[in-house]
Formats: C-alpha cells, sequence, structure tokens
C-alpha cells in the first residue's frame, strides 16, 4: 500500500504541473460549459425545437459525459504511454515492487481529476446558470461509474496499442473529438437527426450521454443505452487487459 500512496502522491504533483493536463484534462469541460451558458445568447431561455427545455439543461450532462472522455482518452493514455517510452515501467518492473502499483497511481489519480472537472462542472451549472440537480442521483451515480468504466478502457486500450507518447495524443484526439460530437456537444441529442441519434445510441460516449441525460432528466436511462455502457466497459477492458505492455 505504501509504494501506491507514494507513487500516487508523486504523479498527481507531475499531473499538476501539467498545463496541458490542468488546462484540457481538468478545466476545459467546465470553461465551455460557462461559456455556452453565460455567454451565448438564447442558451438559458426555453427553445421551441427542444421541446421548451432550455438547451443549458441539456448541456450539463453533456459536459459531465465530455468531462469523462476528456480525462479518459486525451490525457491517461498519453501520460502512461511517456512513462513506457521513457522507460519507467520497464525499470519499475525489474523492482521488487513492480509495475502495477504505477499503473494502479496514474488510474487514481486521472479518476480524483475527472471527479473535479465533473464536480465544478455541476457546481458551476447548479449555482452560476440555474440549473436543476439530477432528478435521480442514485442512477446517476451508477451511469457515470459505469461510463467511466468504459471510457477508461479505451483510454487504457489506446495506451496499449500507442508506441509513444506523441502517437497515444494523436490516437487519443481521433478518438475523442468524433465521440464529442455523437455525445451531442455541438448538436444536442434532442435535435440530432434521427440517423445520427440511432448511431451515437450505440457510442460509448453517446451512451454515455444520453444515459446521464435520461437520468438527470428524471426520464430513466433507455435499456439499449445501459447495454451498450456495460459491453464496452466489459469487452474493451478485456481487450486492454490482454493487450497492455510494460516495455
Amino acid at each position: 500500500m505504501r509504494p501506491l500512496v507514494a507513487l500516487t502522491t508523486i504523479e498527481a504533483k507531475l499531473f499538476a504541473r501539467d498545463g496541458m493536463s490542468v488546462g484540457f484534462g481538468l478545466l476545459f469541460p467546465s470553461l465551455l460549459l460557462y461559456v455556452l451558458g453565460g455567454l451565448m445568447p438564447g442558451f438559458r431561455e426555453p427553445a421551441e425545437d427542444m421541446g421548451g427545455v432550455r438547451p443549458i439543461d441539456v448541456y450539463v450532462p453533456v459536459v459531465v459525459a465530455m468531462a469523462i472522455a476528456t480525462i479518459a482518452i486525451s490525457t491517461l493514455p498519453a501520460h502512461l504511454a511517456t512513462h513506457r517510452e521513457r522507460g519507467v515501467l520497464r525499470r519499475m518492473a525489474t523492482t521488487p515492487v513492480g509495475p502495477a502499483p504505477l499503473l494502479g497511481a496514474q488510474l487514481i489519480v486521472n479518476l480524483i481529476a475527472m471527479l473535479v472537472s465533473i464536480a465544478v462542472a455541476i457546481i458551476i451549472g447548479v449555482t452560476v446558470l440555474d440549473v436543476p440537480l439530477p432528478a435521480s442521483i442514485l442512477e446517476f451515480t451508477g451511469i457515470l461509474l459505469l461510463a467511466t468504466i468504459a471510457m477508461f478502457a479505451i483510454g487504457l486500450l489506446i495506451a496499449a496499442l500507442s508506441p509513444n507518447a506523441k502517437a497515444a495524443s494523436g490516437i487519443g484526439m481521433l478518438v475523442y473529438f468524433p465521440m464529442l460530437f455523437f455525445a451531442g456537444v455541438w448538436t444536442p441529442g434532442p435535435i440530432m437527426p434521427d440517423n445520427l441519434r440511432r448511431i451515437a445510441e450505440f457510442t460509448p460516449l453517446g451512451a454515455a450521454s444520453q444515459a446521464l441525460s435520461d437520468a438527470w432528466s428524471g426520464a430513466g436511462a433507455a435499456p439499449t443505452a445501459l447495454v451498450v455502457l456495460t459491453a464496452y466497459a466489459l469487452l474493451v477492458t478485456l481487450l486492454a487487459t490482454r493487450l497492455f505492455r510494460w516495455t
């Protein structure tokens, strides 16, 4: 336990010193939410094409999904690939401790960063933009956990397949931005064309965004979204575990 605590402390300090991780991974989702809700005209008024719902009410759970993906896909794989590229994982493998605690420390630090990012977004939404809290906090929390497992599994798979940090960042961005589209960051689910909405239901972040939105509004998550998230969580975790390499 002591090596894990020590490594987690070190990795947390390294994360805090990385401006890209803090700015993009930690603050970008909340900043986007504040700009949309605070500066964009009409976002805090009921919209007819969204069934009389305010766009900002729809965007908060979407930004929560975005916060999960930002950490899991853009930050986590790059950090792990950097450690492997610099031989840190290989050198850890020659010690009695082994490399596993370093992987655990990375997961803990990125998980905490994700939770902080989500908490900041929700606080801004509720206190600044007058967005109500989730109608079902228990359901919302359960879906958040499932979505986190699925997205972190994808991040670990990207780290497993990337030969170096530059490749991990590139692959991460190639996966990240299409996922944001299907999550409804640019076109919210209620006004997304039916064919795209159907495709989004089968993407991990699209399913997460829709399930989180349903739990937030009190409509109840669709079984399809939960099945899709569970399938990604199980299958991609298994694949990442089999393909991950320390050197």
